[in-house]
Order: C-alpha cells, then structure tokens, then sequence
C-alpha cells in the first residue's frame, strides 16, 4: 500500500474509531493478522492473533454495554480517553512515515479527529437522553454500529470512497453543531431583548 493510502485508511478509520473506537482497532488488528494490512515494527503487536482476540472481545463487550441504559453513559465518558487512544494506535499501525516525530504527529492527529468525532457522538446521545428519557439511546447505538461497521469495510475495500464519506460525516457533524448552537442563542437572544 503505497503512502498517499496509507494516510487516507488511517483518516478514515480515525474517523470510525471517534463512533466506535474499540471496533476500529479490533478491525485493523484482525486485518493485519490476516495480512491485508503490515503495520511497523512498533505495531507489529497489531497482528498477533493474542491482540486480535482481546481486541475483538473487548470491542464486542463495548458494543453490547453500549445499549444497557446508565452503562452507555459510563463508556461515553471513559471514550473520551479510549477512542483517541485507539485513533492513535490505528495511525501507528497503518502508516510507515520516514521519522518519529512525523509518526507521533500523526498520531496525534489521529486522536484529535477522534475526539471531535466522539464529541459529536456524545452530544448526539445527550439531546438523545434529554429529549426521550433514554429510549432512543438503543437505537442510537445501533445506528452508530451499522454506520461504523459499513466504514469499516469501505474503508478495506475503498479506502479513498471511505475518507470521503469520512470528511462529509465530519462536514455534515460541523454543520449540525452551528446549527445546534444557532437555536440554542435564538432564544437566549429574544430573552435578553424582553420577548
């Protein structure tokens, strides 16, 4: 996989891991354990089927919690430390970057992408709860993890198709967080001015 690819699949899937960061990594360590991708040296640990198997558990027990209601709001505040985590590592076991500094720069990109992901996702799930006690969350989780695991597998099968749709989910996301903050000050406005 030549360079240019290797930084589109990595946006890609940093993006996935901001919805699902923990099924994100659990995908690149079973791709590299089956050899679809090669990850460095630092990373090499990304392929043995040790890393695949505890990273699939992991990510399925994070799947399921995700739906039990108080749980999901556990795992969205822990996420805000494991999703960046997992879009780092993701970026260090896809790219081969000529230096270190390069690599932690983009690790560190990774993460940021994520953390903004999640910071939407979990805005998302806090109108959610306000404005349905909660009974939407399930549903919500479930869109996340079809929406996650179709990103998965056009990011394995199309990587420059998934860092498109990538950049318009980030696009559309920017988009409702303005919107969101225009309603929100509309009112606040009208309040100040006496109506």
């Amino acid at each position: 996989m030549d360079s240019t690819t290797q930084y589109v699949l990595a946006y890609a899937l940093t993006t996935t891991a901001g919805i699902r960061g923990l099924l994100a990594l659990a995908a690149v360590s079973i791709a590299a354990h089956f050899g679809l991708i090669h990850p460095p040296q630092g990373f090499a640990w990304l392929a043995t089927w040790q890393a695949a198997s505890v990273l699939s558990g992991v990510a399925l027990l994070d799947v399921v919690g995700d739906k039990i209601p108080f749980l999901d709001h556990v795992l969205h505040a822990a996420h805000v430390i494991v999703k960046p985590a997992a879009a780092a590592i993701l970026v260090g076991g896809i790219v081969h970057p000529h230096s270190t500094e390069q690599l932690l720069a983009l690790m560190a990109l990774g993460a940021l992408n994520a953390l903004g992901i999640h910071a939407a996702s979990a805005t998302a799930r806090g109108a959610s709860t306000m404005t349905t006690a909660g009974i939407a969350n399930p549903f919500l989780s479930l869109f996340e993890d079809a929406l996650s695991i179709a990103m998965l597998v056009i990011a394995f099968v199309a990587p420059y198709l998934a860092a498109a749709v990538a950049l318009l989910l980030t696009l559309a996301i920017i988009a409702l967080v303005v919107r969101a903050r225009r309603l929100r000050t509309v009112p606040e406005a009208l309040e100040r001015r006496g109506y």
